[in-house]
């Protein structure tokens, strides 16, 4: 299944501080264009023999770089341990909305982890580009990612959706769907392949408890512990107090 980067033109930094993980990175960096090498200085000759002219060598420690990457780049791919990188990043950690995608890989280059903003800042996305690119096993955690089933808010971003709904309504469609709750799929505008476009790729069978409807004034809102609306109406007065706190609007573009 083809991957894609999770959002265009991604500026991507790969962070290898051994000479081992250099070279991997010189296959992670083969891999995504335009992406930037960042090694400690004493391997200046390895990383820019991995990534000729995308290497960058920094003197001083590498927990010194994390600020700097965390403010100029949209994800970071780093060979380094799971528990290092964990401390290392931990004191820049703003929120979900905001942090780059962290990827972290052993220097084997068998496991791909997605270790933050999986979801919004697209690790789970790049992690899956990574894992084909270096025929590595890929390590989602995320519910939604790791049982294949619809992630509410990324649904449609690929084609260009936005959403409308609050913090709260987001984490409760979100954990009606990962705990098989039935939900309601109304689609009154937008492309019809939202499915096999979704931003992490889905080839299976919807989930079964996504339940399709064709207008919103078809559904039962007490029947459902989320409604999903793409639609380009307002939302009729007469059904809001039965939908607060349970819909997700979608908003697909208008076609000029």
């Amino acid at each position: 299944m083809t991957q894609h980067l999770p959002f265009p033109n991604a500026r991507i930094a790969v962070v290898s501080i051994t000479r081992h993980g250099i070279a991997l990175a010189g296959h992670v960096i083969a891999s995504l264009p335009g992406a930037r090498l960042f090694a400690p200085e004493k391997f200046a000759a390895e990383a820019e023999a991995a990534a000729p002219g995308a290497a960058s060598c920094y003197a001083g420690k590498t927990a010194e770089q994390i600020p700097i990457l965390f403010s100029n780049f949209d994800g970071i791919v780093a060979i380094v341990s799971l528990g290092a990188m964990v401390r290392l990043v931990a004191p820049y950690l703003v929120r979900k909305e905001s942090d780059p995608g962290v990827v972290v890989i052993d220097e084997a280059g068998r496991f791909v982890i997605p270790m933050l903003s999986g979801h919004l800042g697209g690790a789970n996305a790049l992690a899956g580009m990574l894992a084909q690119a270096l025929d590595a096993t890929p390590v989602l955690t995320t519910a939604s990612d790791a049982r294949q089933t619809l992630a509410v808010d990324l649904l449609g971003r690929e084609l260009g959706w936005t959403f409308d709904a609050s913090h709260d309504e987001i984490v409760r469609a979100s954990a009606a769907m990962v705990n098989d709750e039935p939900v309601a799929f109304v689609q009154e505008a937008g492309s019809p392949d939202w499915w096999p476009r979704h931003a992490n790729g889905r080839n299976g069978p919807l989930p079964a408890n996504l339940h399709r409807f064709a207008r919103l004034e078809d559904v039962e809102p007490e029947r459902f512990g989320a409604v999903l609306w793409v639609s380009h109406r307002a939302l009729p007065a007469a059904l809001a107090p039965a939908l607060a706190g349970k819909r997700v609007i979608y908003r697909p573009p208008v076609a000029p």
